[in-house]
């Protein structure tokens, strides 16, 4: 029996399997590196033990031992899906809650995997070793032992290719510690549809039916669902077939997923095998009642598979939208910071699996995911209706999310219609921008409004907050609703203060503002932005690399540096053209959010 578990990850995963080792009386061990100290996920087990890195596996396992614990639960990412891992568990006498070491070795590697998918008749999208025939673009780039969305780059021509190949292995050897890339047809309008399997130790394997993960953001799925609005009873019976198919080839054992490229046609190709429990797990569990992470630790003890295939129905439609600390306005650049407020919403059929809460710190170290909001509903009209009510009930302030991006994308008719694939945002540049822009006169009232005003009444931008260099702008009237919402020009959108000493602080929609009194010296404005021709960090990272020298001239939006922050690489651009006049940081070094990484003298008409 496993008795005590060390839990080897953090944030939303780590409290959700905490959770359910609670619910079996199993001891649950919580690991953290010093940025987490005081994360979350400490406070929900019953024990800590402090790490140095997420990633040693001889000092995960050397902790596990020092506890007492008889299994280590690898949840997603980190060592999930390493063999070497597996195996240093296996050596050590402890129980991995997860594949054996040759069955993750097989698949890690995408082209070994594609090749044992071959053998067992599953279909797979066509891949080459080197550069394909000009002929086969577009194509992907794509890491060999990769997954998350990392290592990979779409490539529309040959002269694309080389820097392509560049740029994704070295994300793979930062986030894999193997550099392999292979080459990938790339197919046009394709959804991506992935099967949740499951398989014991006496050689049962089964399906928990398919999950649409076709709304992604580079290459990461933003937006889940289940079931498929593409799927038919027998399309999902075939490619239900061949994910047992797959799974069997491997003697799979635990949870796991075949994923799958749909095309229009209603073709489908073997993607890729996740040899773990995967991000959106909880819409299966909504509409199917199993606990997936239950059914890992029944399989890991050695039990066989509580389920046949016919016992298994799915009821109802469930969506779940990954929360991100991010700015999806702003190319998806990550945001840090403290959480000032955290107010999630609640009501029927809503779940929250989330790593934080009010105080939380989110630091440039780790994937930028905050939580997952998931909604169950009767139908999938009901089901998008609860989820947009949701998104609008979530209060989130203190770092910049993708709150409000996510509740453009549902409202959208082709989401509403079923109309998605991998390229749904690419079509739809418009959910990329607010409904308009907000006159900084009408910040400011609301500010001095929900300041100092109680109920309801109308105000306008004038007296003290007045924006004095913006006066043509300052006669938008708007009505307070409450504490939390005020309708600007027909328009409802939500305000949060907080007080400060000597400034507040207003949140419209996720964008924060400083705003400062006229009565405290100089006219209200909001917060100054960086010098022209400064190239600054946007968040805390790493500089990895610098694209320019000294004296360079450089055109505008010409690449010129890049950083990589929470795990996600991001290029810097010349705002316009110029000279670079001087370079201030070098690569490798880390800087903090607003360092002034070069300075660019602008060309001057």
């Amino acid at each position: 029996m496993i008795r005590k578990v060390l839990i080897a990850n953090r944030g939303e995963i780590a409290i959700r399997i905490s959770q359910t080792l609670r619910e079996m009386g199993i001891q649950a061990v919580a690991a953290f590196t010093e940025p987490d100290k005081d994360a979350l996920h400490t406070r929900m087990a019953a024990e800590t033990r402090a790490i140095v890195s997420y990633l040693d596996a001889e000092e995960i396992v050397r902790t596990a031992k020092d506890c007492g614990a008889d299994a280590i639960h690898p949840g997603y990412g980190f060592l999930s899906e390493s063999p070497a891992f597996s195996a240093a568990c296996e050596q050590a006498g402890i129980v991995f809650i997860g594949p054996r070491p040759d069955t993750i070795r097989a698949m890690g590697d995408k082209l070994a995997s594609k090749r044992t998918m071959e053998k067992a008749g599953v279909p797979v999208v066509p891949s080459w070793d080197n550069d394909p025939r000009s002929s086969d673009f577009p194509v992907l780039v794509k890491a060999v032992g990769g997954g998350g969305g990392r290592g990979i780059r779409l490539v529309e021509s040959a002269a694309e290719l080389m820097d392509a190949m560049a740029s994704a292995s070295r994300e793979a050897a930062a986030a894999f510690g193997d550099d392999r890339i292979f080459v990938e047809k790339y197919i046009l309008q394709p959804r991506h549809i992935e099967f949740q399997i499951l398989g014991d130790s006496h050689g049962n394997a089964i399906h928990v039916f398919e999950r649409e993960c076709s709304i992604q953001r580079r290459h990461q799925k933003i937006i889940e669902e289940t079931p498929s609005p593409a799927m038919t009873p027998e399309l999902r019976a075939q490619m239900g077939e061949a994910a047992v198919a797959a799974a069997r080839a491997v003697d799979y054992r635990g949870a796991g997923t075949v994923e799958f490229i749909l095309d229009p046609s209603g073709r489908f190709y073997f993607l890729e095998m996740n040899t773990r429990l995967q991000v959106e797990h909880p819409i299966t569990e909504m509409t199917t009642g199993l606990d997936l992470v239950r059914e890992q630790m029944l399989i890991a003890a050695g039990g066989k598979l509580s389920y046949n295939q016919s016992d298994l129905r799915q009821i109802g439609h469930s969506i779940e939208c990954r929360i991100y600390a991010e700015e999806a306005e702003e190319h998806f650049r990550p945001s840090t910071g403290a959480i000032e407020i955290f107010e999630p919403p609640i009501g029927p059929g809503i779940r929250l699996d989330s790593g934080v809460a009010a105080g939380s710190k989110v630091t440039y170290h780790f994937d930028p995911m905050l939580a997952k909001l998931i909604v169950w509903a009767p139908s999938r009209s009901a089901a998008i209706a609860r989820m947009e009510r949701a998104l609008d009930d979530f209060v989130l302030l203190g770092v910049r999310n993708n709150i409000e991006f996510l509740r453009r994308i549902v409202s959208t008719e082709d989401f509403a219609s079923g109309n998605i694939d991998t390229g749904f945002l690419d079509r739809h540049p418009d959910v990329f921008i607010a409904p308009f822009e907000i006159p900084p006169a009408a910040l400011l009232a609301a500010s001095h409004g929900l300041s100092n005003t109680q109920g309801h009444r109308d105000v306008w931008s004038s007296g003290p907050w007045r924006n004095s260099s913006d006066a043509s702008r300052a006669d938008v009237p708007f009505r307070l609703l409450d504490s939390h919402h005020a309708e600007i020009s027909g328009m409802r959108h939500r305000f949060y203060v907080l007080h400060r000493r000597d400034s507040d602080t207003v949140w419209l929609d996720g964008h924060t503002y400083h705003l400062y009194p006229a009565n405290k010296g100089g006219a209200a404005h909001a917060a100054a932005t960086p010098a022209s021709g400064e190239i600054r960090a946007l968040m805390p990272g790493k500089l990895l690399r610098v694209e320019v020298a000294p004296g360079q001239a450089v055109a505008e939006k010409q690449a010129v540096a890049v950083m990589e922050s929470m795990k996600m690489e991001t290029t810097l651009h010349a705002p316009n053209a110029g000279r670079v006049t001087g370079i201030r940081r070098q690569p490798g070094e880390t800087v903090e959010m607003g360092e002034i990484l070069m300075v660019i003298e602008t060309n001057k008409p």
